[in-house]
């Protein structure tokens, strides 16, 4: 409670403050890697929120503190707060961050989440600016992000799914469709556990997760976004390209692509044109 108590007022300060805007401020640059993904990603901005400014985290002092619990309950009660305030400003069910936040992180307690306060296990990919840490995932010595505080983590989980295009028709389900998510999450590509969308549903049944979905609703506060829109282009399959491989680099599923050209299977040939988008940066 403590710990919920101290998070709650840094926010608070900041969020209903007089109306001075902050800007979101990552780890320190770091130095030259030596290990990243190879996927090129969207620049790393924020999903244009009409209202962000009111949900602003504080400046990042610069300094790493070290933070865990020790229950999956008082993750619930130390992280609440922060995942609303996300819904709030960027219409990710709060339910869906906490159940996310606990599966990835082990309700704070794991190796990757001590270390570098990351609760999503979000890799470092290009366009990551900030610090960074190495983790043995899918293969050793993976580059993941680093934040000095796990809120700095909740605000990228949210900038993250918000500004890359596979994860565009999440968005257009109902505020209170955790179920929705929790299959869309895995349709996008988000993990590769076949089980993961029943580990999510799983801890939003078993802790009433879906509740705290019912507060913000209950305010009315969620910024409606914008519709997306997206740039088409065409890909001529080269030699060795799959459509795993193709998604990847275009950041859209692999249904997604299969629908968008009437393709009955997954089989490709050496110079099939293929129609892909990416969403439009603005």
């Amino acid at each position: 409670m403590i710990k919920r108590i101290a998070v709650t007022t840094i926010l608070g300060m900041f969020l209903f403050s007089c109306g001075v805007k902050k800007r979101t401020t990552y780890a320190k640059k770091p130095k030259q890697r030596t290990t990243v993904a190879t996927n090129k990603s969207q620049s790393h901005t924020s999903s244009g929120t009409k209202d962000e400014g009111e949900y602003a985290l504080p400046e990042d002092t610069g300094k790493f503190k070290r933070f865990s619990v020790n229950s999956v309950e008082e993750y619930i009660d130390t992280f609440a707060d922060i995942a609303m305030f996300e819904m709030q400003a960027y219409g990710i069910p709060a339910s869906i961050t906490l159940a996310q936040g606990i599966l990835e992180s082990g309700a704070g307690r794991g190796e990757l989440s001590s270390k570098t306060n990351n609760h999503f296990g979000i890799k470092c990919h290009t366009d990551w600016g900030g610090d960074y840490d190495f983790h043995d995932d899918d293969a050793k010595g993976e580059c993941f992000r680093k934040y000095n505080h796990p809120m700095y983590s909740f605000r990228d989980h949210s900038i993250f799914l918000t500004s890359r295009a596979r994860y565009a028709f999440l968005f257009n389900l109902d505020h209170d469709d955790y179920k929705g998510w929790a299959y869309g999450l895995r349709k996008a590509g988000y993990a590769t556990d076949r089980k993961y969308p029943q580990k999510l549903l799983a801890l939003i049944d078993r802790y009433q997760l879906d509740e705290y979905d019912k507060k913000v609703l209950g305010t009315g506060k969620i910024v409606k976004k914008e519709p997306k829109e997206y740039d088409y282009k065409i890909h001529v399959v080269q030699k060795g390209d799959t459509l795993y491989s193709i998604s990847k680099r275009y950041f859209v599923s692999i249904p997604e692509l299969m629908k968008l050209n009437k393709m009955p299977n997954s089989n490709l040939a050496i110079g099939q044109k293929l129609t892909v988008k990416s969403e439009k940066i603005k």
